[in-house]
């Protein structure tokens, strides 16, 4: 019998995807990439459905939108990751902000770059830049889905380890040195370990799909409802980040908190510090939005 128990309930393991989604002769499309490729066709493809109900928007100016969109969403989201998460190893190898396909893009440095890029956009065209990100918001939210769907491809960002019996539990064979490190610290985890090729993995929650469906598919639902009818300037602005940092506060208790991060207060991820602001900026965008009641478009629009 193996030296590690098995838990009462099976445990699955993490299917070892192929990190290569696609092969084209020598040309090889990783899984990160495709998820980056299907989140920008489809913000484009609801940029371009939104501009059938909106008179102010027209096709041309989706394509530049989502052009400057994904170009600073990479940009923003490798920098943020390596400010965030990874400046020491930065400071050793700078080389690694331009590795990529290995993973590790921040949501907060993305959404800042993206709102650098709008204000470009905005001035541009001429518009408010609240105008812009209230028609562009609502596209975004697939786009954290698919990047969540990625992460878990990649085996990447896993959960806390649990002993809840959930039978959803999975076991992350790239989290073998963590498994390993956490077993010396602490002994008693041996119970929950199961041997996988001779190596004990404990068993966690797939905190990428909890993301994935509530910073991506709920989130894009609410976000898509909200936005079908005229609101305020900045209110689904404000409600897609009140909606965000609640969704990624609460995951982050599902999260493996970050290598090398020491928790704040003794229980709070680097996440969940990150995403507290944006709680509270929701939250005054909202209030600032139904105080002046500025609509871009709809029956009350002359009321600007």
């Amino acid at each position: 019998m193996s030296a590690f128990s098995l838990l009462p309930l099976a445990v699955m393991i993490h299917p070892q995807f192929d990190r290569v989604a696609v092969y084209l002769g020598k040309f090889e499309l990783y899984w990160y990439g495709l998820m980056y490729l299907l989140a920008f066709a489809f913000a484009y493809g609801l940029a371009y459905y939104r501009t059938k109900s909106r008179a102010d928007w027209h096709p041309d100016m989706v394509s530049d939108m989502i052009f400057y969109g994904a170009m600073v969403v990479i940009l923003g989201g490798r920098i943020g990751y390596i400010l965030f998460y990874e400046f020491g190893d930065f400071l050793q190898n700078p080389a690694v902000l331009f590795h990529i396909r290995d993973g590790g893009m921040s949501f907060h440095g993305g959404f800042m770059g993206v709102g650098l890029a709008m204000w470009y956009f905005a001035h541009k065209y001429k518009k408010n830049v609240f105008n812009v990100l209230d028609f562009l918001i609502p596209c975004v939210p697939l786009g954290l889905l698919f990047g969540r769907i990625g992460n878990f491809i990649n085996g990447e960002l896993w959960g806390r380890v649990s002993d809840g019996g959930y039978r959803w539990l999975m076991a992350f064979p790239q989290a073998f040195n963590a498994d390993s490190a956490l077993i010396v610290q602490n002994p008693s985890l041996q119970v929950l370990a199961i041997n996988f090729d001779n190596h004990p993995l404990l068993p966690r929650h797939p905190s990428q799909l909890y993301q994935a469906v509530s910073e991506g598919l709920i989130l894009f639902l609410l976000c898509w409802w909200f936005s079908s009818k005229p609101r305020p300037r900045m209110a689904v602005t404000g409600l897609f980040v009140l909606g965000y940092g609640v969704a990624r506060f609460t995951t982050e208790f599902f999260r493996q908190p970050d290598e090398g991060y020491a928790l704040f207060l003794g229980w709070m991820s680097k996440g969940q510090l990150l995403s507290l602001p944006m709680v509270l900026v929701g939250i005054l965008l909202l209030i600032f939005a139904y105080k002046h009641e500025v609509y871009d478009w709809g029956k009350t629009h002359d009321k600007k």
